[in-house]
């Protein structure tokens, strides 16, 4: 007689352990409480078997009481009746990973949108928790190599090192999205994921298909929880797009894992954290809102094969970047880029506001010259922006400083190298030696 494999056993025992079922007790705003399922654990998932002909509502476990497992649902709550019966999966949120997912566009659960061949009939993908063990600290290698990015500003000024985490900061409207759809068409990374949470349903089409392009998506693996989409999905696609990257940096490829935005994933977990009862700290924030944060964004970075280098949106409030989740950002990134309303509104894009945008890892993936050179465009402009206003009143003396001289003769060389329009990339290697010659006396 032929010995059953295990994973043979292990569906032999799952089919044959008695079936446990609890009960739907109370519905109150975005939780509900189960009764009878002792062996649920805090992130495990349940099938609450509603009459509704979609199926199972899908329900995270998020804390427990004596006899009472308290539970966000992934879904409408709509049709939902106490009573209801309530199965225990014994496992938490699992999604599917492997090279396959290059071109697809999945829910914020790792479930496909796009009319695609459904992921469990594709070959090569392997199902894993959305929970990974962070990199450890000594175990992770030094960001010492660039990672370009298509984008002259930033490549020169404010350039990424490979495993770097970098944050977006801007108010509504002022071109996050765009700038990084013009990035994952030109960046050196290997494979792009893309992260559209708590996006306007009209926006997400037009990212793929105007702003992504199928040049974009062929390299991308896009990951959307549009803003009606329940708190916990919200949530979730973060960490779901954050694993999906990790599968790809432990097989040992770069990376870029692009967020839009951060602000909204910290929102989702406000309505969770205000509905189980937290009390609202800072702005109406919860304190775990601040506990999640890092534990997000340490994810990503270096390891020991691979890299993710994180680009995370931050939508500021009444774009004050002293905003608590844009303060407490910059406070874990290596780094941030500020978009400015002023740049935006007199149609110059990129809006980047290089002057206040910083890289902490500049000096670790640049040469000598590039950083010299970069460094000298930035004294220029700055000395600009001092006599700005002296100069458009006609008061400012020639030769009254050398930088300013030097801006103002050259002004418009340095504003067409700054502006790019979406549809140009440019290689690192041409950025530079634009940056030269601006710079050269």
């Amino acid at each position: 007689m032929n010995a059953l494999s295990p994973a043979v056993l292990d569906r032999a025992l799952d089919a044959a352990r008695p079936l446990e079922l609890g009960t739907v007790a109370e519905i109150v705003g975005l939780q509900l409480e189960v009764r009878g399922v002792p062996t649920a654990a805090v992130g495990d998932l349940l099938e609450i078997r509603t009459s509704d002909a979609q199926g199972p509502l899908l329900a995270e476990v998020a804390a427990l009481r004596p006899g009472t497992a308290v539970c966000l649902p992934l879904g409408t709550t709509t049709g939902v009746r106490v009573g209801d019966h309530v199965r225990p999966t014994g496992a938490p949120l699992h999604v599917r990973v492997g090279d396959a997912l290059r071109g697809r566009v999945l829910d914020g659960l790792g479930r496909p949108i796009d009319g695609g061949t459904p992921l469990d009939l594709v070959d090569g993908l392997e199902l894993v928790s959305t929970e990974h063990p962070t990199p450890d600290a000594l175990a992770r290698p030094r960001i010492t190599e660039p990672l370009g990015l298509g984008v002259r500003a930033l490549d020169a000024l404010v350039p990424a090192g490979r495993g770097q985490r970098l944050g977006i900061m801007a108010g509504s409207g002022v071109g996050k999205s765009s700038l990084l759809s013009m990035i994952a068409r030109g960046t050196d990374a290997q494979v792009n994921v893309i992260a559209l949470v708590g996006e306007r349903g009209r926006e997400v089409r037009e990212f793929i298909d105007g702003d992504l392009g199928p040049e974009g998506l062929a390299r991308s693996v896009v990951v959307v929880a549009t803003s009606d989409a329940p708190a916990v999905e919200r949530l979730r696609a973060a960490f779901t797009a954050t694993r999906i990257a990790e599968w790809f940096r432990d097989s040992g490829q770069d990376v870029l894992l692009m967020m839009d935005s951060l602000t909204r994933v910290a929102m989702a977990q406000r309505e969770i954290g205000l509905s189980a009862g937290e009390p609202p700290a800072t702005r109406g924030y919860p304190p775990s809102v601040f506990g999640l944060l890092p534990r997000l964004l340490e994810r990503a970075g270096t390891a020991a094969a691979g890299s993710i280098t994180g680009l995370y949106t931050v939508l500021v409030e009444g774009d004050d970047l002293q905003d608590p989740i844009g303060d407490t950002a910059r406070s874990i990134l290596d780094g941030h880029v500020v978009l400015s309303r002023e740049l935006a509104t007199a149609g110059h894009f990129p809006a980047i506001d290089v002057l206040e945008s910083i890289s902490r890892v500049h000096g670790a993936v640049t040469t000598p010259a590039q950083k010299q050179a970069a460094a000298l465009l930035r004294r220029m402009m700055a000395a600009h922006r001092n006599v700005k206003e002296l100069v458009e009143i006609g008061a400012y003396v020639a030769g009254a400083d050398t930088y300013a001289d030097a801006a103002l003769e050259r002004r418009v060389a340095i504003e067409d190298f700054l502006r790019q329009d979406m549809g140009d990339t440019t290689a690192p290697a041409d950025t530079w030696g634009r940056l030269a010659g601006l710079v050269a006396p």
